[in-house]
């Protein structure tokens, strides 16, 4: 896969309002190396539907994940719908010998997404997932700040972020993020992309500490009122001990703050990072960066350099990191390298929030 572009297959879209819509179009048509050749729904239908919108002949509208998969033109089948079908979906993509991006979760729980390793290693296939915070440009500058010492040694860490979502009220589109069975919930998807954004930056935890609770069980449906019942924490806490010896802190609760909404500092020996956004999905908000050096008094913005933008121009909003993702992707499909966050980096990141649940389920806890 050294000259042609990359061909790529979307399993789900709706327009207006899919991820595939508002992120994955948007990025592919931006990358010149990839071309859209297919997309999947459940129906014929609304197959025929999604590739009128996107601008595909009717015969390249699949009314299964199978169907599409086995589509000549597909190198790539792009996963973007709800988390109980990932597995089947990954799974058809891969006994059709196609590389997969799969959107986060990867699987629901830990026991699926390692499944759909032993799935694209037996396939003899390349399978990336949705982290896209990592490959955010001020997420990327961040990390190499702190590789490169320019803080010193990292002595501890803070995060809030909160989650839109899961709080008092919801949209009808979203009210099955209110239960836990479906897989996306505060932990796994606002939570789950900022601290895997944390571990990639500053290492991984050696040990912690968790709480969490549903501090307001009764939620109000926009469009009628009706209250319904919350499954799913909105309040999560967690403290613990990086691998480095560094001590981090991390608070997210659904909704919304009126200030900021996501706020992530790093303490240092020699200096002091600040990253912030104006939501807690840090994988979709803009992130503005700022930090204090040596014998700076207060912290300053920084601009990002242009060499963390791996895009080209035009790119922006949510599609943004999305495209740095398939970016890595293609240099990885085009030259054997694996820059591109895969399957068994997704499982790490279950199995710490595995270990999250666990521990906020068994303590310890004082009573004062």
């Amino acid at each position: 896969m050294t000259e042609k572009t990359i061909g790529v297959g979307l399993i789900g879209y709706e327009a207006g309002r899919s991820w595939a819509a508002l992120a994955h179009v948007p990025a592919l048509r931006g990358l010149p190396e990839y071309d859209i050749v297919g997309v999947a729904t459940t129906r014929q239908e609304s197959a025929l539907a999604a590739a009128a919108d996107i601008g595909l002949p009717a015969e390249r509208g699949f009314a299964s994940a199978t169907a599409l998969a086995a589509c000549p033109q597909v190198d790539v089948v792009a996963v973007t719908v709800k988390v109980p079908h990932h597995l089947e979906l990954v799974r058809a993509a891969t006994l059709a010998g196609k590389h997969v991006y799969c959107e986060w979760p990867l699987g629901n729980g830990l026991a699926e997404a390692e499944t759909m390793v032993d799935l694209v290693k037996q396939a003899g296939v390349r399978g990336v997932v949705g982290l896209q915070a990592r490959c955010a440009p001020p997420i990327a500058y961040l990390r190499d700040l702190v590789l490169a010492g320019e803080i010193g040694e990292v002595l501890s860490t803070t995060m809030f972020g909160t989650g839109l979502q899961w709080g008092d009220w919801v949209d009808p589109p979203n009210t099955y993020l209110l239960d836990g069975r479906h897989g996306a919930t505060l932990m796994t998807i606002p939570f789950g992309h900022a601290i895997d954004a944390l571990c990639f930056c500053l290492g991984e935890f050696s040990a912690l500490s968790a709480q969490t609770a549903i501090r307001l069980p009764k939620v109000r449906r926009t469009d009628t009122g009706e209250m319904l019942d919350k499954h799913v924490p909105d309040q999560i806490a967690v403290t613990g001990t990086l691998e480095s010896g560094a001590v981090a802190a991390v608070h997210y609760r659904g909704g919304t703050a009126r200030g900021r909404n996501f706020v992530w500092e790093i303490h240092g020996t020699r200096g002091e990072l600040r990253l912030e956004a104006e939501g807690g999905h840090a994988q979709i908000f803009a992130l503005t960066l700022s930090a204090g050096f040596g014998s700076d008094k207060q912290l300053r913005r920084l601009e990002i350099p242009a060499q963390y933008r791996w895009v080209p121009p035009g790119i922006d909003g949510p599609a943004l990191n999305v495209a740095q993702l398939y970016r890595r992707l293609s240099e990885d499909l085009r030259s054997g390298s694996a820059t591109a966050t895969d399957f068994p980096a997704a499982v790490a990141r279950h199995r710490l929030l595995a270990s999250i649940e666990q521990a906020a389920l068994s303590g310890p806890s004082l009573s004062l």
